[in-house]
């Protein structure tokens, strides 16, 4: 059982620390490929295909 409760507790804090990290950064968290900011201008995502950074419209 304390392993267990370990294991929890080190889960629990790592997550807090990712979510301080996250917030004192104040940035929005992006994939490892950097997503939409990171094309080409006018190249269309691989994924969803659209090529600006605004929101969706649908």
């Amino acid at each position: 059982m304390f392993e267990f409760i370990l294991v929890f507790a080190v889960i629990t804090l790592s997550f807090a620390a990712i979510a301080i990290g996250v917030i004192t950064k104040d940035k929005p968290i992006t994939g490892s490929c950097g997503g939409l900011a990171n094309l080409e201008k006018g190249a269309p995502c691989q994924i969803c295909g659209r090529t600006t950074t605004g929101d969706c419209d649908n």
